[in-house]
């Protein structure tokens, strides 16, 4: 079975790829812990200093959750699946080590999520950013809540209630983009910055992130609270579970 995590090591650096390219890099709860896994090796290993988050193939970054796993869910489902995204979400926000995101094709979902959580944003001019949970009938919780750390309320209503993708222009006059740079750059530019943040000092490093983690603390206990609630009444009313049959009713007529 292919991994569906890759790491390198490349100096003081650690590169975590995203590897379903033939699912948009989508994750399901094993792609999850794997993940959660490197980040948690990464956080113990003092010789990596920085880490950059990537995905396999240049059509994704990710597409967020697996529709083929989360279609089979029911609101008893809720409380564990808000788990397990606060066990990864902890490790962006928790850890010690600046974290940059070498975006190429889509971060849609939870993988858009997951890119805010990074520290930098690397993109191309291909990139498209966006929540569209919604079209799947899946209600937005933590989405909205780092939207609206870094977007305000306006614009996060807007790409929440619409689900719309943002093209990397809009991102990045949105601020969600750290670096435009040339699609053959993304790699490069993100190696750069992940040195430059590699080089700077430790403790300082751990006390800015743990800083950021403290501020939008609030927040984010909030969002992991309320999602349980939110997500049981979703899956109870039985609204995402119908619009994802129909989606892949309507792809598999394709």
């Amino acid at each position: 079975m292919t991994d569906l995590i890759l790491t390198e090591k490349i100096g003081k650096v650690l590169r975590i790829t995203l590897n379903r390219p033939e699912k948009l890099n989508a994750w399901n709860a094993e792609m999850r812990d794997m993940l959660i896994d490197a980040l948690e090796a990464a956080e113990t290993d003092d010789s990596v200093r920085a880490i950059i988050l990537t995905g396999a193939g240049d059509r994704a970054f990710g597409a967020g959750q697996d529709l083929s796993e989360s279609k089979t869910f029911d609101a008893d489902r809720s409380e564990k699946w808000m788990g397990e995204w606060k066990k990864l979400y902890a490790c962006f926000r928790g850890g010690s080590k600046p974290i940059v995101a070498a975006l190429n094709g889509v971060a849609a979902g939870s993988a858009f999520q997951v890119a805010l959580l990074c520290d930098l944003r690397v993109a191309h001019p291909g990139v498209r950013m966006g929540q569209p949970e919604i079209l799947s009938g899946i209600p937005t919780v933590t989405g909205n809540w780092i939207m609206r750390e870094m977007i305000g309320l306006g614009r996060t209503i807007d790409l929440t209630l619409t689900g719309r993708m943002l093209d990397a222009d809009e991102a990045d006059r949105f601020g969600l983009i750290s670096r435009l740079v040339e699609r053959d750059e993304v790699m490069p530019t993100a190696m750069a910055l992940a040195e430059d943040l590699a080089d700077k000092p430790p403790v300082a490093m751990r006390l800015n992130r743990q800083r950021f983690a403290e501020v939008t603390q609030a927040g984010y206990d909030d969002a992991m609270e309320a999602g349980i609630r939110i997500q049981h009444e979703a899956y109870g009313a039985g609204e995402p579970q119908a619009m994802m049959e129909e989606f892949f009713a309507k792809r598999a007529k394709k």
